[in-house]
């Protein structure tokens, strides 16, 4: 069967594009679904995220249906930021057996790049990228994290990628000997002279800005980190505004000053897709989280006090599990903060690159 390349455009097809991602999971006992009003204005250029960016989506049809689809993007905050000549691979799906045209697909996106100035592409971290798990398949993640079938890897290194880096997940389990540690891990730093503020409680003049503002100074040596701007900020309080965010996530200050943002988004799985009969385990119901703390401020506690206030409030809401975060695997401080609160690897996840002049 003869297989074709070809770039959607126009609602329609970019629809098309966003709910390939459901077929392709279908047959998946729990799912999180596709988000059509918010994956397709980001195709069609009309998002925040597209500021100085070039997206060009790709689909691979065999007998008119599609079979694998990937968003080639020039990234130029990216670039800028770390002084790379890079491209990314995003928003990758296939159906198995799908090797050819796979492999048409990505070269045809990695040529798009290369034709560009992009030296490499890199697949599975960039503009509200994450990574693709390699061992728990079945588990239903938080809601930000892939939840690729299994047969991806081999489709992506038979494509000229190769692993570039690894990361972990990490979820805790709530006993009462890690609430008391939170809660003294919380009030240690108010004696220190630290408020943590919910975002709710930040004026919304200023919530989007300071938190911008943390978030980019927290992260920029971050491996494969791009800066925020601040409308991109905005559009993510306020499309997860009615799940509670705003009231899980925080500011941390000292003496007035913003010193540490936390990002907490509650468990959404009344939104997942179940097969008949299943059911949601405890550990299946998860928040997603995010640190950022200056490094004037590091070392202090600070970002355990803010970790510990967000599983607080879940734990008021009836979380018996809560997640830490996906964590770079050689990112250490992160990772002992994890363990300082009581969390232990869940799973495990794969960055992939391919190099266009070694392929």
């Amino acid at each position: 069967m003869a297989i074709t390349v070809e770039s959607p455009r126009g609602t329609d097809a970019l629809t098309e594009f966003v709910l390939f991602q459901d077929a392709v999971y279908a047959d998946r006992s729990a799912r999180w679904p596709a988000l059509p009003p918010l994956q397709v204005p980001l195709l069609a250029g009309a998002s925040p995220f597209t500021e100085g960016r070039t997206l060009q989506p790709f689909v691979a049809r065999a007998g008119g249906d599609i079979v694998v689809r990937a968003v080639a993007m020039l990234d130029g905050r990216y670039n800028r930021h770390w002084n790379e000549r890079l491209g990314h691979v995003l928003m990758f799906e296939a159906r198995p057996g799908t090797r050819d045209a796979t492999r048409l697909l990505l070269d045809t996106a990695c040529e798009w790049l290369r034709e560009r100035g992009a030296e490499a592409a890199r697949a599975g971290f960039g503009m509200l990228e994450f990574p693709f798990v390699i061992d728990d398949y079945t588990s239903l993640p938080p809601s930000i994290l892939r939840h690729n079938p299994a047969y991806y890897h081999v489709l992506l290194k038979d494509a000229g990628f190769e692993s570039e880096h690894g990361m972990v997940d990490y979820r805790i389990e709530v006993r009462p000997e890690l609430v008391a540690r939170w809660e003294s891990a919380l009030e240690a730093v108010r004696r220190a002279g630290y408020d943590i503020v919910p975002l709710a409680d930040v004026p919304e003049a200023r919530r989007a800005a300071e938190f911008t503002e943390l978030w980019n100074d927290g992260f920029k040596a971050h491996w494969g980190y791009t800066p925020f701007s601040e409308a991109e900020i905005a559009l993510l309080l306020s499309a997860f505004a009615p799940t509670g965010v705003l009231e899980t996530s925080v500011v941390a200050y000292r003496a007035g000053r913003p010193v540490g943002a936390l990002w907490v988004g509650p468990e959404t799985t009344a939104q997942a897709k179940l097969a008949p009969g299943r059911t949601l385990a405890d550990a299946e119901k998860l928040n997603f989280l995010g640190i950022a703390v200056r490094e004037s401020d590091r070392g202090r506690g600070v970002n355990l006090a803010m970790a510990a206030y967000a599983y607080l409030e879940l734990i008021c809401r009836g979380a018996r599990y809560v997640s830490y975060t996906l964590v770079l695997d050689d990112n250490w401080p992160s990772r002992r903060t994890a363990e300082k609160l009581g969390a232990e690897v869940c799973a495990n996840y794969l960055v992939y690159r391919r190099n266009f002049r070694a392929s």
